[in-house]
């Protein structure tokens, strides 16, 4: 469902009770971009990536089709940069009982001081239970960038909210797809390649494949639903190999 025709921001559910909100954009060399936030709708909701400060109003409206925008209870990173926490006070601000979820490094060297709210410092593996949803949280120091850096699943729905893994091209048309992505995600990355490249980082996406996840959602571009921990696999190799 479009929300904004203007920004052409929409919202799609791509698993049971989670929902994309999509801003498509257009990048200075010609390329098409999107920006991904993950609402997951339940007793206490959560909103994961803020997306950029200029954003929140596209997203606020977008959240606003699917449930009332002061009812949100968590706010969720991976790591501190723009897109992922731009608008957190904004959205702090919007919602008086809602509480930034990040992991134990971040709320240490970031959010505990960005934000007059105290953070919810998740330890890994360590899970959040939203109701019908339960949340566990991944330390991923590193990967793909960021020593604060983690990760979400949704166990309920086998869900895994990989970030800036996988990022695509193009607008993200399709919420959902079960094509390749990790064809153009890799294209994607090279020129200007934002994988830390740590020595533990095939190890790391490995440890994630694990899981075996059946639906990715992806901070940018399509949200994919298929053999996740095959595909997570493949990302290791490829980022092995390219080493």
């Amino acid at each position: 469902m479009i929300t904004n025709a203007q920004s052409r921001t929409n919202i799609h559910e791509i698993a049971e009770g989670i929902y994309r909100i999509n801003t498509p954009v257009d990048l200075p060399n010609g390329l098409g971009f999107s920006f991904n936030q993950y609402l997951v709708v339940d007793d206490q909701p959560l909103l994961w990536h803020t997306g950029p400060r200029r954003m929140f109003p596209l997203v606020r409206e977008a959240m606003a089709t699917v449930m009332p925008v002061e009812r949100l209870r968590y706010v969720g990173l991976s790591h501190f940069e723009a897109d992922e926490c731009g608008s957190l006070d904004l959205w702090l601000a919007a919602a008086a009982e809602a509480q930034p979820v990040c992991s134990q490094i971040a709320a240490m060297v970031s959010i505990g001081d960005v934000v007059d709210r105290a953070p919810r410092a998740l330890a890994d593996g360590e899970q959040l239970s939203l109701g019908r949803h339960t949340m566990q949280w991944h330390d991923t120091p590193h990967v793909p960038h960021g020593w604060d850096c983690g990760l979400m699943t949704d166990t309920s729905t086998n869900t895994f909210f990989c970030g800036d893994l996988f990022t695509q091209p193009g607008h993200g048309e399709q919420a959902l797809t079960e094509g390749d992505i990790l064809g153009p995600s890799e294209a994607f990355r090279q020129p200007m390649d934002y994988f830390a490249h740590g020595p533990n980082t095939a190890e790391t996406i490995t440890r994630l494949a694990r899981m075996k996840p059946t639906t990715l959602a992806c901070m940018h571009g399509s949200a994919w639903q298929g053999d996740g921990g095959r595909l997570l696999r493949h990302l290791a190799e490829s980022v092995t190999a390219r080493q």
